[in-house]
């Protein structure tokens, strides 16, 4: 089957703040995660502006490092990935079971968000290529992610859940697991070499 539209990707930044806003919490909601819980503490976010999420992640896109990516299709935001150097993310760094599996400055995916009303539309494979390519064009020689690979049928709510056959088929190759457990079910270390 043909796909007829029209896909672009674009890192999130001050002036498409709102796109990314209209993908990931639409209504606008103050206690919605906003993708900060891996990236500031609640003191962080506290410094970052009025002490509220949506200002902390203002404050992250209009930043010059990486705060993830939009995709776009037919000019509609449609999904969002987090994706930045590892280093950057710093519960990721800090993490004791997700450790670093060599000395490669690594970028990570560490979340991804298909807009409502568009799941199960080939949005995640853009999506995933597109953060795959922005991170090649700044530099990154690798990129990583931690989906879970769950034995069966689980709470699919949850963050990269079933996701390894996606990523399999954007490059990625299972080089090894974590410490880190969801529901029970390990993580997954994949790479995709850039260079």
């Amino acid at each position: 089957m043909a796909d007829d539209h029209r896909w672009a990707t674009h890192p999130v930044t001050e002036k498409r703040f709102d796109d990314f806003a209209d993908v990931i919490n639409p209504r606008r909601r103050s206690t919605h995660c906003w993708c900060l819980s891996h990236r500031l503490q609640a003191t962080e976010i506290d410094e970052l502006g009025d002490g509220s999420r949506e200002s902390a992640a203002r404050a992250l896109a209009a930043r010059r490092g990486s705060f993830g990516v939009v995709t776009y299709r037919d000019d509609e935001p449609v999904g969002w990935c987090h994706v930045a150097p590892r280093a950057e993310i710093s519960r990721l760094a800090a993490s004791t079971l997700i450790r670093p599996i060599d000395e490669v400055a690594v970028w990570s995916i560490i979340c991804t968000v298909v807009r409502s009303g568009r799941r199960r539309q080939g949005v995640t494979r853009h999506l995933i290529e597109g953060a795959v390519a922005y991170a090649a064009s700044r530099g990154a020689p690798a990129v990583e992610t931690y989906p879970v690979d769950p034995q069966g049928r689980m709470d699919l709510t949850m963050a990269f859940v079933g996701t390894r056959a996606m990523f399999e088929a954007c490059g990625f190759e299972v080089v090894g697991r974590t410490d880190a457990v969801a529901s029970k079910m390990p993580r997954l270390v994949m790479r995709r070499i850039l260079t």
